[in-house]
């Protein structure tokens, strides 16, 4: 028998429509070095590896009549070149012409008819590096069944790990007949099975119903029991399209900056996202006089002794922080959100960032992807964005012998959200991934100038004579998808 869709995946997939696709990214870059990286590498790399991940290749096969949740079913016609692309910037390509790509690629939607993911290799960037950018589908990581492909590409080491081809042939697809029969027997021998499908039909008719009302605010409330949320220019009515703001910055900024006035790396990282957010309402002219705050909803992981190590999925938890916009110091707005967490961390169940990256196997990927679950789940809460800060391993990692250079958190965007935040620490590095709704955030690059210069005012208030020494750092950019 199949296995079948949960009905929170379900969800998932009821809620995406051409202007919220529901996909995780991450885009890397890369040094090939001497390991001539290239395409072909990268597609034996994955051929090599998919076995670990077995849902990379399956697809959903919906029930005749709607009688339960589609099932996943190998897809027989699977195509490792279809999912594994090719793409090239005009060299020397720069960042913000693979911004632009980025930008472009993650506005599109997935095949639903195929595996839900892709693989971009991305060649001609200056000074020989190649990059990656995949994409996987919400449902597709969970984090207990399957973690992201992502996770399993990487080594600590840049001598490549070869494992081996597996064997695999795809298992007959089901027929209409007994796809029907599975469901009924299912009904018969638990009747919650009944109850979820009914749950997840009714779910998914009121879900577009309110899409097709296009009425975000009463209505949208009525259909999903979901708090409105108040007025702020991060949310609206969003577009097909994406731009895609990133930035790189120092660990060793926000590790001095945590010893001298307290908290955690976390902390810091909240504290520049408010600093941020500030700096660019107000270089939008926007009035703080009524808008004193902005909710975010920051997912968390927590310890679970039911859980084994190696199972992710139910460790991360929605934890909500007012971000304190209409404060004016930033040592002020640090110690409020660090506040906001105090509740969080004093309950034993928080998860310290060495901890978390000493996770076997553990890849920000992954955690990324879960995090972004969270926040789709707890769309109801009100909450007016997301920010997701994972800590990656500080040692290289590589793929295929090139060591990787840069990471960056490509986040979906919620409905009526238009802002969406992911930052990856890495070798030493601090890597934020801005998605931005094109239409509504049309200045989505001054907000990643204004997370260095929030970042600066906090390294000044760490520094004994509050002067900043001269640190070269690389500016942020952004693109844009292009209709």
């Amino acid at each position: 028998m199949s296995e079948r869709l949960r009905p929170r995946d379900l969800a998932f997939l009821a809620t995406e429509s051409p202007t919220t696709p529901m996909h995780n990214a991450t885009l890397e870059i890369f040094d090939p070095g001497e390991s001539a990286f290239d395409y072909q590498r990268l597609v034996e790399l994955i051929g090599d590896r998919i076995a670990f991940v077995p849902r990379y290749r399956q697809r959903l096969q919906a029930v005749p009549g709607r009688l339960a949740n589609p099932v996943w079913v190998d897809d027989p016609d699977f195509d490792l070149a279809y999912h594994v692309r090719r793409s090239a910037l005009p060299r020397p390509g720069s960042l913000d012409q693979l911004r632009e790509l980025t930008a472009r690629i993650i506005s599109r939607p997935l095949d639903r008819h195929r595996p839900l993911w892709e693989v971009y290799f991305v060649e001609g960037l200056a000074g020989g590096r190649v990059a990656v950018l995949s994409k996987s589908h919400q449902i597709l990581v969970d984090g207990v069944r399957t973690v992201d492909l992502g996770q399993v590409l990487l080594d600590d080491s840049p001598e490549p790990k070869t494992l081996g081809h597996d064997e695999w042939r795809a298992r007959s697809r089901p027929t209409p007949a007994s796809l029907v029969t599975d469901a009924l027997a299912e009904s018969v021998q638990d009747p919650f099975t009944v109850l979820n499908t009914v749950r997840s039909n009714i779910g998914t008719a009121l879900r577009t119903a309110e899409q097709t009302l296009n009425r975000v605010g009463t209505v949208a409330g009525a259909l999903s029991n979901r708090r409105p949320v108040p007025e702020s220019p991060v949310n609206g009515v969003l577009s097909q399209q994406r731009r895609f703001v990133t930035v790189e910055t120092d660990l060793k900024d926000y590790q001095r900056i945590r010893r001298v006035h307290g908290g955690t790396v976390n902390d810091v990282i909240l504290a520049t996202v408010t600093g941020a957010l500030r700096g660019w309402l107000m270089a939008r002219t926007e009035s703080l006089g009524g808008m004193k705050k902005l909710k975010a909803m920051v997912p968390m992981s927590v310890i679970d002794d039911e859980l084994e190590a190696t199972s992710l999925g139910t460790q991360i938890a929605g934890h909500e922080v007012n971000l304190p916009i209409g404060e004016p110091s930033a040592v002020v707005r640090l110690h409020q959100v660090s506040y906001g967490f105090h509740g969080h961390g004093k309950s034993g169940r928080a998860v310290g960032a060495q901890r978390l990256a000493g996770i076997a196997g553990f890849a920000p990927t992954t955690f990324h992807a879960l995090g972004s679950r969270v926040a789709a789940q707890e769309l109801r809460r009100g909450f007016h964005l997301s920010v997701t800060n994972v800590p990656g391993p500080q040692f290289p990692l590589y793929a295929a012998g090139a060591r990787m250079l840069e990471s960056y958190p490509v986040h979906p965007l919620l409905p009526g959200h238009a802002l969406a935040i992911g930052v990856t620490s890495y070798d030493g590095r601090v890597f934020w991934g801005i998605t931005a709704d094109r239409d509504l955030l049309p200045d989505a690059d001054v907000l990643g100038q204004c997370v260095l210069e929030a970042l600066d005012e906090l390294v000044d208030s760490a520094s004994p004579a509050r002067q900043r020494a001269p640190r070269g750092r690389k500016k942020a950019s952004t693109s844009k998808g292009k209709k």
